[in-house]
C-alpha cells in the first residue's frame, strides 16, 4: 500500500521541489499540497494523508502551532517538520508538539524517504544535521541504564508491544511491563512515545534501532 503524502509550505519552488523528489517514488501517493495553515486544515477535513512534510514558518501560523492542532484532531496522521532553520528550540518544539521526525530543506531525498519509511513504523527520524543540534544542546543527566533495560527499550522503540518483547527475550509479559514503567520513571518520560524520543536523544538508542 502506498504512503499518501501531503506537504504545507508557502514556497512554491519547494513544494515542487519535493514533489519531484518524490513523484517516481512506487511507495509515494502524492496527494497535494497547501501553501498555509488555513489551507491545510481545510484540505484535512476532506481528505487524511498518511505523512505531512509541514514547514514551521508559514505566514498565517507557524508550523509549530499547526503541527500541535493537527497532532490534535487527527492523531493517526504522521508530520516531519521541514524547515532551513537547524536552532534546537525549534526541533524540540516541533516534536514536542508531536512530530514525528524533522528534515531540513537541504535533505537528499535519500534522507526524505529515510524518514517517511521510519516514521510510518512509529520511530522517531531526525536528518542528521538536526540529530546533532539535539545532541549538542541536550546536555542533561543522562540515566544509566542495565542491560535488560537497554534492551527491552530498543524493542519499544521497534513498536514491539509487551508480549511481543517478552516472547523475544523469554521472559513474562509482567517482567516487561516492570522494565517499561521503570524506563518511563528513569526518563522521566509520560508515554511510550515520550519515552522513545528521549532515549534517541540521550543516544541510549541510535537510529538504527
Amino acid at each position: 500500500m502506498r504512503t499518501k503524502v501531503f506537504i504545507v509550505d508557502d514556497h512554491y519552488m519547494v513544494v515542487e521541489g519535493i514533489r519531484s523528489l518524490l513523484q517516481n517514488e512506487k511507495s509515494i501517493e502524492w496527494i497535494g499540497h497547501a501553501m498555509n495553515a488555513n489551507s491545510c486544515l481545510a484540505f484535512l477535513k476532506q481528505q487524511l494523508p498518511d505523512v505531512i512534510l509541514m514547514d514551521i514558518s508559514m505566514p498565517d501560523k507557524s508550523g509549530i502551532d499547526l503541527c500541535k492542532e493537527v497532532k490534535e484532531k487527527y492523531p493517526s496522521v504522521f508530520i516531519i517538520g521541514l524547515s532551513t532553520f537547524n536552532q534546537q528550540s525549534f526541533i524540540q518544539k516541533m516534536m514536542d508538539n508531536g512530530a514525528s521526525g524533522y528534515l531540513l530543506k537541504n535533505a537528499t531525498q535519500e534522507e526524505l524517504m529515510e524518514g517517511i519509511e521510519m516514521i510510518m513504523k512509529g520511530k522517531v527520524y531526525l536528518s542528521d544535521e538536526a540529530a546533532q543540534s539535539l545532541r549538542k544542546n541536550n546536555q542533561g543527566e543522562v540515566p544509566v541504564l542495565t542491560r535488560r533495560e537497554k534492551e527491552v527499550l530498543e524493542l519499544i522503540a521497534e513498536g514491539m508491544t509487551n508480549n511481543e518483547i517478552a516472547e523475544k527475550i523469554f521472559v513474562s509479559a509482567s517482567t516487561v511491563d516492570t522494565h517499561r514503567k521503570n524506563l518511563l520513571a528513569k526518563l522521566e518520560a509520560k508515554n511510550t512515545a515520550e519515552l522513545v524520543k528521549l532515549a534517541f536523544f540521550h543516544k541510549l538508542i541510535s537510529l538504527d534501532n
